[in-house]
């Protein structure tokens, strides 16, 4: 996965906002405690990069060995072979007729017990050649995905948008952390658990989750006081337990080109502002884009479209109002494939999830662009907006059926007291996370961070 438009963005940039903030207090305690956890972490990491480099010595000295004995075994083959050949010809001219037939012809097997040999030397070395570049493809592999964590750490944990995705959940945290607050120096047991598990639930959790959660927390402290800093910690770990398998960002850099991403989503999910932001980001970056406004039974939304466009440089298609929205999408997919384009992202029209006929029409777009492309569209990215809360769990249930949803972008985080639904979606749903928007500027649409997501949630502090 690398990030965005396979471009990493600096880490300096990161690196100077996170030095500017203030470190938190730290106890001595708290800080012996960190320092043994990051001690303990880098032994870790030394640790398993020496066996793995103990493992790639071995697996490379067995092979050299292997390759020079193959290589000293047919050398001495060979001058096995040329004496025979040199003694047979020797006999051969003082042999009759029927010894230099026999000879003859032990000469023909030995030839052709040397082209065996040589064919599966030559065959043991193409599969030599073939697990070498299967390994260095592992670890160029290895290399780009390292790549892009660290430039998507570095982008969805920036501490400025870690600040302001504090601040947007501020209306989520503020009514789980009042209600934390009760649980101060409680004793974590069976009736406190149920109190927990009560409040998860009403947060927009979801029951599942807070089951999850409240087992989780559990285990090692039961029993035992805690204090409301414990809780927030333990319940963030938690959170952040359930959310991390979802975080990926999507690398549109990736697969066939012009890779064709839809996005669905009901009425006013933020679709467009979506998509806009999105498109700005990708044209920093180098891509070649083309928006498709395939929400044609709005205006607004095609006007809203042209001024992302405008604003990012990125040519947009549209038809008067009312036109066939799958007609609109073939013939973008026809223009960049002429023009030699690098994606095609299309808006679609909301609709809500119960609109049996308009669900429909969104199918039709879907089966029209395979027609160009079996594979397409590459991605259909669901944008949900956070403050329908529980509601939105049937909307990814319609969509996911309808048009084959591949990951999630949750908007409107900075409105609502509902985002932890955001969680209560990962578990019921197998489906990637891919950005989160707190606000309405393009930079405030990130790559999701399931750790800072988690910790601004509940309002736990690093």
């Amino acid at each position: 996965m690398i990030l965005w438009f396979g471009k990493k963005k600096a880490e300096d940039a990161a690196k100077a906002a996170g030095a500017a903030m203030p470190e938190p207090e730290l106890s001595a305690d708290e800080i012996a405690a960190r320092d043994a956890e990051i001690a303990a972490k880098e032994a870790e990491k030394a640790e398993i990069e020496r066996a793995v480099a103990e493992a790639n010595k071995a697996w490379e000295d067995r092979q050299a060995r292997e390759a020079a004995e193959a290589e000293a075994e047919s050398r001495r083959l060979d001058d096995e072979a040329r004496k025979a050949e040199a003694a047979r010809a020797e006999a051969l001219a003082r042999a009759d007729g029927a010894e230099a037939r026999r000879l003859e012809a032990e000469a023909e097997a030995a030839r052709l017990a040397r082209e065996e040999r040589e064919a599966t030397r030559a065959k043991a070395a193409a599969e030599l050649k073939l697990l070498e570049d299967r390994r260095e493809a592992v670890r160029l592999r290895e290399e780009r995905e390292a790549t892009a964590r660290a430039a998507l750490e570095a982008e969805a944990n920036d501490p400025g948008f870690v600040a302001k995705l504090g601040s947007g959940l501020a209306r989520s945290s503020s009514r789980l952390g009042s209600g934390l607050a009760a649980f101060n120096k409680r004793k974590l047991d069976d009736e406190t658990l149920e109190d927990l598990e009560d409040l998860l639930i009403t947060s927009d959790l979801g029951a599942a989750v807070a089951q999850r959660v409240t087992k989780g927390l559990a285990k090692g402290r039961f029993d035992r006081e805690i204090t409301e800093n414990e809780i927030k910690q333990a319940l963030a770990a938690e959170i952040e337990a359930v959310l991390a398998p979802h975080e990926q960002v999507v690398d549109f850099s990736d697969g066939p080109r012009p890779r064709v991403v839809l996005f669905v989503g009901v009425n006013g999910s933020g679709k467009t502002t979506t998509i806009g932001k999105i498109a700005s980001k990708l044209k920093d970056q180098g891509a070649k884009a083309l928006l498709v406004a395939g929400d044609t039974f709005r205006a607004a939304a095609i006007e809203q479209l042209t001024v992302w466009g405008d604003r990012a440089g990125i040519p947009v298609m549209s038809k008067p109002t009312g036109a066939d929205a799958a007609g609109l999408v073939y013939e973008a997919m026809e223009r960049a494939k002429a023009e030699d384009l690098d994606l095609v992202l299309v808006d679609t029209a909301g609709r809500l999830q119960n609109k049996t006929e308009l669900m429909a029409e969104l199918a039709k777009v879907v089966r029209v662009v395979r027609k160009l492309d079996p594979a397409a569209p590459h991605d259909v990215i669901l944008v949900l907006d956070a403050t329908v809360g529980q509601n939105a769990l049937s909307q990814v249930e319609a969509f996911r059926h309808t048009a084959g949803v591949t990951g999630l972008v949750m908007t409107k985080l900075d409105g609502t007291a509902k985002g932890g639904v955001l969680v209560a979606i990962a578990e019921a749903h197998d489906l990637p996370i891919h950005f989160i928007g707190v606000g309405e500027g393009a930079d405030d649409l990130r790559p999701f961070s399931a750790h800072a997501f988690s910790h601004a949630l509940v309002g736990a502090i690093d």
